[in-house]
Parts: C-alpha cells; sequence; structure tokens
C-alpha cells in the first residue's frame, strides 16, 4: 500500500488525476449555478446551449490551471501563495470562458450565472487542493495530543518566526510538541488565531498560561532575544519544571523556514547580552590567509577556538603546542577532520622548558604566536605558587623570548581580569607576565600584544560544565558567596576580539569590553531553571564563603590604566605605566623562590613587583575545593 502511495505521488498519473479533476469541478459548477438561478428548472434557450457552455467553461478552466501549474500541486506543504494562485486561475478561467463566448457569437448566460459559477468553481479546486493538508494536519495533531509522550507546548513570540515554527510543527510528525496556543507582548495580537492556534496572553502572563494548559515546553521563536528578556523569562518560570527551546540567531538570515530541527537547547550562553563575533567574518581575514601560526595551549578551550577560528581565516600552516598530549590528540584529529587541506603540526612541549621552546621556532619559523597556555586554577595556585610562576611567568618568559630571537611578527599574549588588583599567585603572576610581554614590546621587531579579558563561558574551568554536573547529580549547587560576581563572554567571542586586536596593531594592552557582571547565584537560578527543575525546592543552592585568593567582583582596570582609548566597538587599549627597570632582576628572584619551594618568597616577590596585590592567607585547608571561573565550588579534594 505504501509502495503504492509513494508511486502515485511521482508518478504522471497523478497530474493526469489532478486535470481531470479540474475538469470535472466546472461541469458541475456551471450546472449548479444554474440549477440556483432557475430555481431547478433551467430556462430552454440555455439549456440547448449549456453543452456548449460547459466544454469552453470546462477547456477555460484548465487552460488557466495549466497556465498557473495547478496540476504541479504540493498536497502537503502548500500555503498562502499556493491558494492565491489558486484564486488567481479562478478569474482567468472566467476571462477565458466570457473571451470564448463573445468570439463565437454565442448566448452569454446571466451574470448571476457567470459570478456562482467562479466562486463554486474556485471553491471546490482550493477544497481539493487544502483538504489533504488540513485533515492530515487536524488527524496527526489529535494522535500527537493523545499520545502518552506529547509535550504540551507554547511558542512565544506569534510573529513571522512563531507563525513558520507553528507551519513546520504541524506538517512533521518527528516530535513530540503540541502546540496549546502563543504567547507574545504585542497588545495587538491578543487572542487573535494564528494558524489556527489562539494568542493566550503576554509573555508575562506566561506563567498562568503554563498552569491552566499544563504547558511542559516553551518555545522562544524570537531569535534576536535580547539575553536580559529571556533572564526576565526564566525568573518568571522559576516555580515551573518546564523545558526552553529557543531558534538560533541565524534564523534571522533566514526568510521563509524555521524547522522543528532548528530548535536548540536554551543555553548559558544565550543569557548574555553578547553578539557573535568571529574574525573570519571581519574585513581584516586577507592579513592571515597564507600565514604560518604556533598556538600554545592548543589543547586547552581558548587555544582551541583560536585555532578553530585561524583556519576559518584560511591560514596555511598550523602548529599547536600543548603539554596535554591527549587532549591534543583528541583535538588535532577532530580539526584535520574538519580542514583536511592545512598543514597541522602537533608538538607536546612543555612551555618552561627554554630549550625545547627555541628548538620549536627554529624549527617552524611561525610568523605569528598566540600564547594560551597558562595555570588559571586559583585556590590550586594558592597551593603550590612556585608552579603558577614556573608556568605564567617564566614559560611566557620563554615563549616571547623565543618569538623574539625567530624574528616572528605578532605575539599576542592571552590575559585575564584577575591581573587587575590580585588577590590570588595566580592573577598576579599574570599581571607580571603582562609586564614581561609589554617590556619586550618596547625593543622588540615583533609586535607583542597582551589582550585581557574575564571569564569565558563552557571552558573546561568555567561554571558551567560543573554546575551542570551538580544540577545532573541532583544538586545542591554550590556557589561561594551570594554577591560574587563576574564578567562572562562566549569562546567564541572572546577569541574573535583576540585575533581582531592581534591583527589589528592597537597596542601592548588591549582591553576587552565584558559588558556588565553577572551574579553566579543568578547564573546557578537559571541554569537550574533551565534544566526543568525549581531552584531551591528541587534542587538547592548552597553558599560555601569566599575561596583563598578570590574576589566579590573581577576588574579589567587598575587605577593607573584608567585612561583608555576605544579602538573598535568592543575593543579598547589601555594606556599603562611602563614596567619597572629592575623587572629582569625581580623575575630572576621569583624564579629563584619557586625553584626553592618557598611560597612566602613567591608572593613577597610578586608584592614587590605588583604593588595593588593583596596577599590573603596560604591556602591549607585539607577540603579546599577545585578552583572554577566564576565562584563555583567542585566537590573533588585538592589534597
Amino acid at each position: 500500500m505504501t509502495g503504492a502511495v509513494a508511486w502515485l505521488r511521482f508518478s504522471p498519473l497523478r497530474y493526469v488525476l489532478v486535470i481531470a479533476t479540474d475538469a470535472a469541478i466546472p461541469v458541475f459548477a456551471l450546472w449548479f449555478a444554474m440549477f440556483l438561478r432557475f430555481e431547478g428548472r433551467i430556462a430552454v434557450e440555455y439549456g440547448r446551449i449549456l453543452p456548449e457552455l460547459i466544454v469552453l467553461l470546462v477547456c477555460g478552466r484548465v487552460l488557466a490551471n495549466l497556465l498557473l501549474r495547478l496540476h504541479r500541486w504540493s498536497f502537503r506543504l502548500s500555503g498562502l501563495p499556493d491558494g492565491a494562485r489558486v484564486g488567481v486561475a479562478g478569474l482567468l478561467g472566467t476571462g477565458v470562458f466570457l473571451l470564448s463566448i463573445f468570439l463565437l457569437g454565442l448566448a452569454h448566460p446571466p451574470r448571476s450565472v457567470v459570478v456562482m459559477e467562479l466562486f463554486f468553481s474556485t471553491f471546490l479546486m482550493a477544497a481539493m487542493r487544502f483538504a489533504p493538508r488540513l485533515t492530515w494536519m487536524y488527524v496527526s495533531e489529535r494522535a500527537r495530543a493523545g499520545q502518552g509522550g506529547a509535550q504540551r507546548t507554547v511558542i512565544i513570540g506569534a510573529g513571522v518566526a512563531g507563525e513558520l515554527l507553528l507551519r513546520d510543527l504541524q506538517q512533521s510528525d518527528e516530535h513530540s510538541y503540541y502546540v496549546v496556543g502563543f504567547v507574545d507582548d504585542n497588545r495587538m495580537k491578543q487572542g487573535v488565531i494564528v494558524g489556527g492556534k489562539t494568542v493566550l496572553g503576554t509573555v508575562a502572563e506566561l506563567p498562568g498560561v503554563a498552569r491552566r494548559y499544563r504547558v511542559a515546553t516553551v518555545l522562544i521563536a524570537i531569535p534576536r532575544m535580547s539575553a536580559a528578556r529571556i533572564r526576565e523569562i526564566l525568573a518568571l518560570c522559576a516555580n515551573l519544571k518546564l523545558q526552553f527551546k529557543i531558534l538560533p540567531v541565524s534564523f534571522a538570515y533566514l526568510n521563509d523556514r524555521a524547522a522543528a530541527t532548528m530548535l536548540q537547547d536554551l543555553e548559558p550562553e544565550d543569557l548574555l547580552p553578547r553578539g557573535p563575533v568571529e574574525f573570519s567574518d571581519s574585513g581584516q581575514r586577507a592579513c592571515i590567509m597564507g600565514r604560518k601560526v604556533l598556538v600554545t595551549g592548543a589543547a586547552g578551550s581558548i587555544g582551541r577556538e583560536i585555532c578553530v577560528q585561524l583556519l576559518r581565516a584560511g591560514v596555511s600552516r598550523l602548529v599547536m603546542v600543548d603539554l596535554n598530549e591527549n587532549e591534543m590528540y583528541l583535538a588535532s584529529r577532530e580539526l584535520q577532520r574538519l580542514y583536511p587541506d592545512v598543514t597541522f603540526m602537533t608538538e607536546v612541549a612543555d612551555i618552561r622548558d627554554a630549550g625545547r621552546m627555541e628548538a620549536l621556532f627554529a624549527k617552524y619559523r611561525p610568523q605569528d604566536v598566540f600564547h594560551a597556555a597558562a595555570h588559571k586554577h586559583v585556590p590550586l595556585m594558592e597551593i603550590a605558587p612556585g608552579e603558577a610562576i614556573k608556568n605564567n611567568v617564566l614559560g611566557t618568559r620563554n615563549v616571547a623570548l623565543a618569538a623574539d630571537r625567530a624574528g616572528v611578527d605578532r605575539f599576542v599574549f592571552i590575559s585575564t581580569d584577575k591581573a587587575v588588583r590580585p588577590t590570588s599567585v595566580m592573577g598576579a603572576s599574570k599581571r607580571v607576565a603582562e609586564m614581561i610581554v609589554r617590556q619586550l614590546a618596547r625593543t622588540s621587531h615583533t609586535r607583542f600584544c597582551a589582550v585581557r579579558f574575564g571569564n569565558v563561558l563552557g571552558s573546561a574551568g568555567s561554571v558551567v560544565p560543573l554546575f551542570r554536573a551538580q544540577i545532573a547529580a541532583g544538586g545542591p549547587v554550590t556557589v561561594t558567596d551570594p554577591e560574587v560576581k563576574r564578567y562572562f563572554m562566549t569562546i567564541r567571542e572572546a577569541v574573535g576580539l583576540v585575533l581582531q586586536a592581534g591583527y589589528s596593531d592597537y597596542g601592548e594592552m588591549c582591553v576587552l569590553d565584558m559588558g556588565e557582571q553577572i551574579k553566579i547565584v543568578d547564573l546557578a537560578r537559571h541554569m537550574i531553571t533551565m534544566a526543568g527543575h525549581v531552584p531551591d525546592v528541587d534542587i538547592t543552592i548552597e553558599f560555601s564563603g569566599l575561596r583563598p585568593g578570590e574576589k566579590l567582583y573581577e576588574e579589567l582596570l587598575t587605577e593607573e590604566e584608567e585612561r583608555t582609548q576605544q579602538v573598535d566597538r568592543k575593543l579598547f587599549v589601555a594606556r599603562c605605566p611602563a614596567p619597572p627597570e629592575d623587572l629582569d632582576l625581580r623575575v630572576r628572584e621569583l624564579a629563584d623562590a619557586a625553584a626553592a619551594e618557598d611560597g612566602e618568597r613567591v608572593r613577597a616577590g610578586l608584592r614587590a613587583l605588583v604593588s595593588s596585590y593583596t596577599c590573603p592567607a596560604p591556602c591549607t585547608r585539607p577540603d579546599a575545593t577545585v578552583a572554577a571561573d566564576g565562584g563555583l565550588e567542585a566537590k573533588v579534594p585538592l589534597m
């Protein structure tokens, strides 16, 4: 049976059947119009010419339908433009019919008959074409509503995107959504029926709508909805167990398609008031095409995204350097699959080994270097301050000096907002690394640049994967302090701006516009809500207190750097005081202290170099926990 239906769908016989039906419809329509006009008894003068009128009418209607290709009809995907074609075909067929009567000199039928026949024929041709789709939609939706796994759904946004999404959901049977209606803030749309579904209220009334109609899923069909508005919606629905999905921003560039397959889970990135930034989309892409680039820390979240965007921009050779050989192997395999035409080099190397760095630069002679390798976990570096010096300070110096001696064109150092008025060894060590890079920038032919920004969502050490793990385990979600705030960016945006800063030669210290800081406890609550749970009811939030080296909020500029120049919409160049003249001597003292495993000497050396560094008590708590950007405390002992 299924094979026969498929054969009929694609067989020329299908067109023959459609044309035959179109020919039969005007026969009935003209006879019925005559029947009504003459109250059941057709006048003799018209009865004699009725066969001739029928022939002319059938020919006119079939010709009009063929001209408008109504025989090539999609019974499942027809829409408003197709309905307009049916109407035009009806008018055209009537025009051909009347013109034929005039040219042949036949008696003209009553005008009322002509009008009624036009109405009946057009209505029947439209009904014949739309009835299968409407019937199928009704039956499938009723069947879906009766299924045990049906998800009662409301769509936010009764505009073009919402209507297109609803249409796709109604036409597809590859999902379990049963749409009960819309919510929309446009007062003019309240109570309006869109695609057979009613606008049930405003977004502010969503909790009441969800309770009244037993809604389980919310589909956000406003691709450009602001992050602040999304956070408001999550706050409104915090006491409801709802699942959230959203159409991606890319839908805004499509004109007539919104498929259920395009729906994505609402992600923490959607809560950020940030726009997508990618270097390969900028006008500076020509600066990098065909160049040879080396990336340290290439196995990490930031380093890997740098590699991805460099490849999209058209580098000719990419050298990936990292000490984590397993993650780098996996990353290089994935990138090689995506970009088979680019030459990849993977090197397992420790940036603390100066000789190894010199050998790599002599071997590959890169033109550009992005230095992303670093120790970044705050409490871990409080316990082992010497390791922060060896990696973040001495490792950066090794890579920077090797780049200088190899004649590299550009060197970009990835810094952090924790380097501003640091309260941690990690932050202070990154501040010293900034000084090293800036000192070289003043004497070297290589263009040295440090780029400072805050936390990135989705990185290996960020709150997002750790919150997800805690939510999946049933909680509790742990936050250090209810007032702790952090800057956040998406990885793609941060890297896009880093590449833009690196290839624009703006200055030796660039600072990314991070927007406003977000409370970590609010992020935790929103993530619990997005997971379909009720915060503090299904999953609790616990506060554990600030850990050693942590601050309630981060900064991007010191007092000495308050004077900045905006060079791009999201990029600033900071005017920094010159590094101390005895920087090399102080760095050597730090190296000696780190080699001697003398944590107090390390901290003293950092205080001497970074006057704003405030050193807390050493972290000796046996229950100290693994660091995470933004104040998350994972339940994994350090010692």
